[in-house]
């Protein structure tokens, strides 16, 4: 049976995501335009923001760390981006149980890890069985994993993964670089241990990390087990990649156009003009997944406070906020799911700008205007720390609009800006009232993962009928029933004002003119295999 003849549920969901590419296509073609002939050799030069301090794909979640991590492994299937539909990739074909509880892959045959030991049946299993153990900065993995029961191993191409309730999303989920498979040498080893060096099959080998300063990638000699989708199916041209930790927009657009680098992440507002001007690429596609905006920590009082979330999402004008910090390509949020998401529907009746209302509620809620124009009740000012990391260089500057735009109903929003390496265990910790989040994924069961109060929980959600929505949607074989359930939660978020939207993040690189073949994936993150220089 092949890949896509059996239980097609999951490419018909994510066939209704429609992905805009500005400039040029998907994984099936490259983002750059085509340049003659692909030359080999050469070093691409990778410019980005931070290091979230981590080379495991499986514990990585910055959009920067997952640009080196996502060339290191290959995952058991890949996801187009124009269709959504799923094709092979390590796993020649799969199929799903009627219950969606079971999975049954069959693996290629002849590939290895770089450490020489074999792709297998065993090595998979061995991946599986330890994710969820891992801590929390796997917590993207183990939401794809959620009540995995154990995978059966019938052969050294053949196993089986078993849930103990439905999981329609698990499927996406093993395209993603989170359950990209290493080698069991690395899976025994410690979380910290693989943080400093990991060992997968894909196109090229970790040969340099310095931590906050720069990863260095090598070529995989006789790589040959590429995506379905990949238009390049031998080993790599480049012969390394260096991404270099540049924290700094303003630096990182004057070393693309000085041909210091190559190519440069997070561009701004400010940086188009002068990277167009210079004769730089523009490449640039949607996100899916969780749209940026304010995360809420609901056993913090002050957000806990309905008529406080309310006021907040009506003090903020997103339109201003798109149209003075970010790239020409984005848009506003209009619900806490991206426009590109399976499942997306449209709440921006619920997300209105009005500054006098947010006034009007906090009046009548006894917050009363201070001195310096502060809200205050019973002796207490109506502040919001909201934490941030930058990076992204459109961070800071978004929230500072937010914070003066808050100012103007009242609210004090503080800006707090926090090492990416610390995220995770700030987040465990609870010791924050708001953060500026985003996820991407091209499946709407990230919120699941991030807002089931049986899970991870880090907002700290409070059981209620927000629960049984994520989990029917996890387990709702029939695409148009789960999509109908996906809608419920994201107006019941919208409308309780759990989490504020505010941006539909849009990924927007600098590549140099002499650069070619870089291509996005359905995340719309970086896959480099492909990826060429001429000179």
């Amino acid at each position: 049976m092949t890949a896509r003849s059996r239980h097609p549920l999951i490419a018909s969901v994510l066939a209704a995501a429609t992905l805009v590419v500005v400039g040029c296509g998907s994984a099936t073609a490259p983002a750059t335009a085509p340049g003659g002939a692909p030359q080999s050799g050469g070093t691409l030069r990778f410019a980005v923001s931070s290091d979230q301090g981590c080379l495991d794909p499986q514990q990585v979640a910055s959009t920067d760390s997952i640009y080196s991590a996502r060339q290191i492994v290959d995952s058991l299937t890949d996801q187009d981006p124009s269709s959504g539909a799923l094709v092979p990739w390590l796993a020649t074909a799969w199929q799903t149980s009627p219950d969606a509880k079971s999975y049954t892959f069959t693996l290629r045959e002849n590939v290895t890890f770089s450490d020489g030991t074999p792709v297998d049946a065993d090595a998979v299993k061995a991946n599986f069985d330890r994710i969820p153990q891992l801590g929390l900065r796997a917590q993207l993995p183990k939401a794809y994993l959620a009540g995995y029961a154990g995978t059966t191993v019938q052969s050294p191409t053949q196993f089986t993964v078993s849930f103990t309730q439905p999981n329609v999303q698990f499927l996406q989920g093993t395209s993603t670089h989170s359950l990209g498979i290493l080698s069991p040498g690395t899976v025994a080893t410690s979380e910290d241990e693989r943080c400093t060096t990991v060992v997968g099959s894909g196109p090229f080998t970790v040969r340099d990390y310095v931590r906050n300063s720069s990863i260095t990638l090598a070529k995989r000699s006789g790589y040959a087990w590429p995506s379905a989708l990949s238009t390049h199916q031998g080993e790599a041209h480049l012969d390394a990649l260096e991404f270099r930790i540049v924290p700094e927009s303003g630096v990182r657009t004057g070393s693309l156009v000085s041909g210091e680098v190559d190519a440069i992440s997070t561009i701004g507002e400010q940086d188009e003009a002068p990277l167009t001007d210079a004769g730089a690429q523009l490449l640039a596609r949607p996100n899916p997944g969780l749209v940026l905006g304010l995360g809420l920590n609901l056993s913090t009082p002050v957000v806990a406070d309905p008529v406080v979330r309310e006021a907040l999402s009506l003090a903020i004008d997103r339109q201003q906020i798109v149209d003075a910090i970010y790239p020409s390509q984005t848009r506003p949020a209009t619900s806490v799911l991206a426009s590109t998401t399976p499942s997306f529907a449209d709440q921006s009746a619920l997300l209105g700008f009005d500054t006098a209302e947010a006034a009007s509620l906090l009046d009548a809620a006894g917050w009363v205007p201070g001195p310096d124009g502060v809200r205050a009740r019973n002796g207490e000012r109506l502040t919001v720390p909201v934490s941030f990391v930058s990076n992204f260089s459109t961070n800071k500057p978004a929230l500072e609009l937010v914070q003066q735009q808050a100012k103007a109903a009242g609210i004090d929003v503080q800006l707090r800006e926090v090492p990416v390496s610390t995220v995770a265990a700030q987040m465990q910790s609870g010791d924050f009232v708001a953060n500026w989040a985003n996820l991407t994924r091209a499946d709407p069961d990230i919120l699941r993962s991030s807002f089931s109060s049986s899970g991870v929980n880090t907002y700290r959600f409070p059981q209620g009928p927000l629960d049984a929505a994520l989990t029917a949607q996890a387990g709702e074989a029939d695409p148009v029933k789960r999509a109908a359930i996906v809608a419920q939660v994201q107006e019941i978020m919208v409308r309780e004002k759990y989490y504020l939207p505010v941006v539909e993040l849009t990924t927007v690189l600098g590549v140099g003119a002499n650069v070619h073949g870089i291509a996005f994936d359905s995340g719309s993150r970086v896959q480099l295999h492909g990826a060429w220089k001429s000179q």
